[in-house]
Parts: structure tokens; sequence; C-alpha cells
């Protein structure tokens, strides 16, 4: 077989370097409106939670509210936290911004990496594309960017192993170490691991099937030993439950409710668009895999959140069948030895780049939160009031902890529950006004922090004994008549 250098064949060159170009492209793209990074109210919790583990170590109970004081709580991403926190005290939210965004463009690499394994270069960026558009809405600095990039290994290595017909490899179980102490996701990666078992025994020769489910059982049940190495053991396992348990809340928590079909989007064309082409080529399945990919659509379609498990999971399923049925697949056979030398410089020369973008963009750009998540002025109006209890916004609670003042309630769905995070949504939309004139009192709430439409707001400004001290298009502050 001829050995050919990467000058005699530059296309194929380029498409060695292509996880190199898909990482740069997802990182510059992302970083351009870094901005967005930050319109999450839960980043501000996640760094000063990272902090509060380096003071005091790793907390039992919440710290920060004044609602749920001491209650059961664990700091289950403390590994992400602690990231955040230590990216924003080394460089501001500048470089919480970079951190977000490079997580993003790792995963991005790996998934295109993986898929070139078995499709041409151009589905691949096809996948990568949409997995784009997918992930998108949910691009936020927060702990599940910083899990997604060892997601995409994780599952890599696993769909890998079966397409091969072999087990996994048992250093890949360091991975879900990594995925457990980073987010509290990785029981997805558990059950993934379970279906590519099964997938892999199903689909084996009928002489291979004993081996096979020996190493694949063994595999499993490491993995839920590997997911128990965390500050409180198997405790984060339950998260994930807990979080789906609480319908009432997800009900009223925008990432959590399922996508609008009203009008045409991107979402509903991209899943029309994936149904007809697998119909008009008649594409199959083996039946495990049907069964992960619609339970990756029923994931998307039940939370705007999901869409990026069916994004960057699901192509990871269906590289093989794709190539072996549509011919997609990279040409095999006698195809040359390639040099890596010419996509080695181009990581390179990429690198330098991407350093000096990032260094450009992160002088020539204002990071900071959005202000819509961020009542800075309304807050100050707030330093007057003794024994501050502070009724808020539930985007205004993440703000809150960050400037040391415990809120009403926040993002941590987990503590308060569905019910009183119900009855919080409920007494704000004035959907039971005796009810928020209750909540005042029972908790002894001596100020509120609305956002400006609030209906709340109107019934403040009637209220007896309450009396508007501040307002701006980002938050009202009403305060109790001493």
């Amino acid at each position: 077989m001829a050995v050919a250098t990467a000058d005699e064949h530059p296309a194929r060159a380029w498409t060695a370097a292509l996880p190199f170009l898909v990482a740069a492209a997802v990182y510059l793209v992302v970083l351009a409106v870094g901005r967005s990074l930050l319109n999450d109210p839960d980043t501000y919790w996640h760094i000063v939670t990272g902090d509060w583990i380096v003071a005091h170590g790793f907390p039992t109970g919440d710290p920060f509210s004044f609602t749920f004081a001491g209650a059961p709580w664990i700091a289950k991403e403390w590994l992400s936290q602690l990231a955040f926190a230590g990216a924003y005290h080394l460089g501001g939210w500048s470089l919480v911004a970079v951190l977000a965004a490079a997580a993003l463009a790792l995963a991005f690499a790996l998934l295109a990496r993986f898929l070139m394994a078995e499709l041409a270069p151009l589905p691949v960026v096809a996948f990568v594309a949409v997995a784009f558009v997918l992930v998108a809405p949910h691009a936020v600095a927060r702990p599940h960017v910083l899990a997604m990039p060892v997601m995409v290994a994780w599952v890599g290595v696993l769909v890998r192993a079966v397409d091969r017909d072999r087990p996994p490899s048992y250093l890949a179980l360091a991975l879900m170490v990594l995925w457990a102490n980073l987010h509290a996701e990785f029981t997805l990666g558990i059950v993934l691991a379970v279906a590519a078992g099964l997938d892999a025994v199903v689909e084996a020769k009928p002489g291979e099937r004993a081996r096979l489910a020996r190493h694949w059982i063994a595999f499993c049940l490491l993995t839920l030993v590997a997911a128990s190495l965390t500050p409180y053991g198997p405790r984060p396992m339950l998260a994930t439950y807990q979080v789906l348990s609480q319908r009432q809340a997800l009900s009223i928590i925008g990432e959590w409710q399922p996508p609008d079909f009203a009008h045409l989007g991107t979402f509903e064309i991209i899943l029309l668009a994936a149904g007809g082409l697998a119909l008009y080529r008649g594409f199959r399945l083996a039946p495990v895999r049907v069964l992960v990919v619609l339970g990756l659509v029923h994931l998307a379609l039940s939370a705007v959140r999901n869409g990026e498990l069916l994004g960057l999971v699901a192509p990871l399923f269906l590289a093989r069948p794709l190539a072996e049925q549509t011919g997609l697949g990279e040409t095999s056979g006698d195809a040359p030895v390639i040099s890596l030398r010419r996509p080695v410089k181009l990581a390179v020369i990429g690198a330098v780049a991407v350093a000096f973008l990032t260094v450009g963009l992160a002088v020539s750009r204002d990071f900071q939160p959005s202000r819509r998540i961020t009542p800075a002025a309304a807050v100050a109006a707030l330093q007057h009031v003794d024994s501050l209890r502070v009724f808020n916004s539930y985007d205004f609670g993440g703000y809150l902890i960050f400037v040391g003042i415990p809120p009403f309630i926040d993002g941590r769905v987990e503590l308060y529950g569905g019910a009183f995070t119900a009855r919080h949504h409920r007494a704000v939309t004035l959907a039971d006004v005796n009810d928020f004139i209750r909540l005042l009192d029972e908790y002894r709430i001596t100020a509120t922090l609305l956002s400006p439409a609030t209906p709340a707001v109107a019934l403040l400004d009637r209220l007896p004994g309450w009396r508007r001290v501040y307002a701006d298009d980002v938050a009202v502050v009403h305060v109790r008549a001493p």
C-alpha cells in the first residue's frame, strides 16, 4: 500500500484536521457572543458554592437561603463549581465565558472525531451543525457545559466498543468518575452503558454472546461503583430523580418546558428532515438503538434543555448504521496512510491564533452577566432595610446569593421542591392573591425584589403597609412600612 504525505493529499489533510477546525469554529462563535453564556442566574450561585466549598468543605445543608436554611442539600456538581469559582477569581467574567466556550468547543471536537471513524467529512459537518443548533439554547456557563466533553467521550467509547464487537476498556470508567463529580446528568451515562451492553449482546454472534455479556455486566457494575466515587458517595445518583420528580416546579421553569411547536421552528425542521430522510432511504437501526434514539427524542420533546442530549449523543449511535446503509462512510481498503504533519502544524497555528483572538475578544468585549438577572441598583436600595428578609423573583435568587443576601427562592429546585416553587409562582402571578399576602406575613418579609412585569408589583403599590422605594427596567423594590 502506497504511503502518501499530506502534501500529496491536501484534502485528506484537511479531513484529518476537521476536529481542530470544528473546535476553533465553535469556540470563536460562542465566545463572540460570549455574553449569552452569562445569561443564566444559576451561574451566580454556582460560583458562590465553589467559594463556600473552599472555605468550609462540602455542604450537606443549605447555606444560602433563609426559607430552607440548613435543609438537606448537597453540592453534587462541586467540581464544576470549583472550576467556575476559580475562573471567576483568576480572570473575572471573561475567564468564566472562556472556560464555558472551551468546554463546548472540546465537546464538538470530540463529536467530530468519533463520527469521523465512520462517516465522510460532509455528513460529519452536518451532524455537528445540527448538534450546535440543538445545544445553543442551553449553552450557558453552568456545570452541564463542563460535563459535555466527558459525556461525548463516554458515549463515543461505549459505542465504538459495540461497533467493533469488543468490550469497552475499563480505563473508560475514569470518565464516569469525572462526570459524576461535574454534573448530575451522569445518571444518563449509566443508562446508556446498560443500553450499549444490551446492544452488543443482542447483535453479537451466538458464540460470542456469553463472553460479551460477562464483560458488559462487569463493566456496568463497575460503572455504578465509579459513579459513587464522589464526596457524597452514591447520593448524587438520586439527584436526577429528585429534580424530575418535581413536576409542579418543572412546569414553571422555562428550560424544563417542552419546545413550542405552534410555529415551525428549527427543532421541528430538524426532526421532520431526519424522519423524512430515514423513511426515504429505508434506514434501519438495531432494536436497542431504536430505543435509545427514541428515548433521546422523548427527552428533547419533554424539555428544551434536553435538546443537547439528542444533538450530541444520538449521532454516535447512528454513525455506523448510516455508514453501512447509505454509503456515507469513509472510503477504506486502499486508502493511503496519511501523514499528520500538516494537521499538527495547522493545530499549532490554530491554537496560537485562537489564543490571540481570545485575548482580543476578552479585552474588547464587556463580559458581564445579563442585566435581566443582575438587579444591582435595586439591591443597593435594600442596604438600609432593617432585619432584611427579601421576597424575590425566581431569576434574582442567584444574584442575591452572589452578593451575600439570603434569597426567598433560587434555581435549586431539588432543594425547594415542587410545591414551594409552585406556591411562589402562584403568589407572584396573583393566581392566589390571599396566599401572596400570607407568604409575606408567614416568612416575615421586610422587602420585595421583583421584576417590573410581575403582577404582584401592582398589588404592592396599593397594599397598605408597603411602599415602593426603587424601580428601574430590571427590578422594583418595595419595603414594609415600619
